[in-house]
């Protein structure tokens, strides 16, 4: 049985993580409403470029070159996968969730006979992936230091996957990011992003021409050149943002959790600690009782 000091110091260091924990789930509270707001904020207009895109792309004039960044190198060998992560824990099972998603992807694609390579974005994806594909590993890009995650930092990454793009490193490239939906749901996601997956637009899908409502100049390919590059920094970014609404929602619930879970065990230790000194101070008192007894 532990004595009553240990029972003390058991109860003192609960209790000070149990500050901890829930100052960390006030500081991803705060964090919390701004990345939300970031991340809201993005969808427009990734939703609408997107849009865009599809209404260029279904009405392409005949004859007119599609980018390659549209049509693909022609190829399926060589898959690419962005694995976009947190750079810290104690964060629930966000990082592990969207590792889980990569690995499961690259197990499928290497069973087919495909070549996998792995960009991490993140070090806590990097430490998961790195036990089974160390060897896949190409790049571990770190964003410890970036305070506010803004365009500058998807327009880097963006400019990785283009270069590698077109030194023929890869044939497809998968972003892993976690969507925000709440504090409590986050939905780990792929999305293809090259050759980009364009959805069909509204006046694409009803047959009706784009040209009757656009007229563009240069040509629909010409435009795509330009505008494919843009799109993929904008989905990165969108990625990188919803990633870090979900990362603290994820945070606030963990510390949430274990802040209750300490709250219970202290109690629970606390009347360990109770019914032991009761315990004591009862056989002192019957030690006493009985030596005056024997008197």
């Amino acid at each position: 049985m532990a004595s009553l000091k240990d029972l003390r110091n058991r109860i003192t260091s609960v209790k000070a993580t149990q500050k901890i924990t829930k100052a960390m789930q006030m500081v991803a509270a705060a964090k919390l409403r701004r990345a939300q707001m970031a991340a809201e904020s993005a969808r427009p207009y990734a939703e609408r470029m997107a849009q865009v895109l599809g209404n260029l792309a279904a009405n392409l004039t005949p004859g007119a070159e599609t980018p390659r960044l549209l049509s693909g190198t022609g190829q399926d060998r060589t898959h690419l996968l962005v694995v976009c992560t947190a750079e810290r824990g104690l964060c629930g099972a966000f990082n592990s969730s969207i590792s889980r998603l990569a690995r499961d992807h690259a197990r499928r694609l290497m069973a087919q006979g495909k070549t996998v390579k792995i960009i991490c974005v993140g070090k806590k994806g990097y430490d998961v992936l790195r036990r089974e594909f160390r060897d896949q590993i190409v790049e571990l890009i770190e964003l410890r230091g970036v305070r506010q995650l803004g365009f500058e930092n998807a327009e880097t990454i963006a400019r990785n996957l283009l270069g590698r793009y077109d030194a023929g490193e890869f044939d497809v490239a998968t972003l892993f990011y976690s969507r925000f939906r709440s504090v409590i749901a986050q939905i780990p996601t792929a999305q293809q992003i090259i050759p980009a997956e364009i959805a069909p637009s509204e006046t694409a899908t009803t047959g009706a021409s784009a040209d009757a409502v656009y007229e563009y100049e240069p040509g629909e390919g010409e435009i795509l050149a330009a505008l494919l590059p843009k799109n993929l920094t904008v989905q990165i970014l969108r990625a990188l943002l919803e990633n870090a609404a979900s990362e603290q929602g994820a945070r606030m619930g963990a510390m949430d959790s274990a802040t209750r879970n300490a709250g219970e065990m202290i109690k629970k230790q606390t009347l360990i600690y109770n019914r032991t000194r009761q315990a004591m101070i009862t056989k002192e008192l019957i030690e006493i009782i009985s030596g005056a007894e024997a008197l």
